[in-house]
């Protein structure tokens, strides 16, 4: 499996052995609606990957990728390390940083935040700036981190990306051998990526159901998906998703929520897999 450089809330890498082999064997397009970190979507098999998220900051640094070749990413990506000193202990190069990126919104200082800041978060204030604090003696870019970037790289040298909200985005062309994987903000729930405090839109119950309608459309017209969600989370239940899933198939992952911050144990939440096929 190839691992994300980002170490993104909500990202479903050590899900990855058991949501795989629950795809189709064969995908023309794969369509990632939440795209977010990409751990899902660079160890799909697809002829085609589409990729979007409502952040256009991580699509934005994908982008930027994209851009450049990997020795010049890794240059670009040291330079600025030794010209902001960056450390897991220098605090005050960490704040430099974030202070300029927040003047010039660079993808590839916006990279070096999310390495050195608290928990690796993508995180912004109502006004576009970044405000993620430090990760003292903890968060940073090491030998680990350029390995992952470096197949990374790779992995998504021809992966379209796309910036917008999921109620939004045209699936027209989605047609019979192609797959939808969405990953949304799980209702009951809530990380940094779902509370409406970070700079981007919450969710809420009518999202829910919007998703449902959108997902129940390409069901309609042939087209597969897959829905990672919680039915259970801290003694609450999603009836609206439960009450949903009952005309599709659903499976279910045996999630470990034991280092987030925000999740409960894996004894208090139901992860499923939700897919029409």
């Amino acid at each position: 499996m190839i691992k994300s450089p980002l170490n993104y809330i909500g990202g479903k890498y050590k899900l990855l052995p058991q949501i795989l082999p629950l795809f189709p064997e064969h995908i023309n397009t794969f369509v990632d609606l939440f795209a977010g970190g990409l751990n899902v979507s660079i160890n799909v098999e697809a002829h085609h990957v589409i990729c979007n998220d409502i952040n256009h900051y991580v699509i934005e640094l994908f982008e930027y990728f994209q851009h450049c070749t990997i020795d010049e990413l890794l240059d670009n990506i040291h330079n600025v390390i030794n010209e902001y000193e960056l450390t897991k202990q220098n605090k005050a190069g960490y704040y430099a940083l974030r202070e300029e990126f927040n003047r010039t919104h660079s993808s590839l200082l916006l990279f070096l935040l999310v390495c050195y800041g608290f928990n690796h978060q993508f995180r912004f204030n109502n006004n576009g700036d970044f405000n993620n604090p430090f990760g003292n003696n903890r968060s940073s870019y090491n030998t680990n981190t350029e390995k992952n970037l470096r197949l990374f790289h790779e992995a998504i040298k021809d992966f379209e990306f796309r910036i917008g909200n999921f109620r939004h985005i045209d699936l027209e062309f989605m047609a019979p051998g192609d797959l939808l994987y969405a990953d949304p903000p799980y209702l009951i729930s809530c990380g940094s990526y779902n509370d409406g405090k970070r700079g981007f839109e919450g969710w809420n119950c009518n999202d829910d159901l919007a998703l449902f309608e959108k997902l129940d459309y390409l069901n309609q017209r042939g087209v597969y998906f897959a829905l990672s969600n919680v039915t259970k989370h801290k003694g609450e239940m999603n009836g609206t998703l439960i009450k949903w899933a009952d005309n599709y198939n659903v499976h279910y992952v045996n999630a470990d929520y034991s280092n987030s911050n925000y999740q409960a144990t894996k004894s208090e939440t139901v992860e499923v897999l939700i897919t029409n096929y």
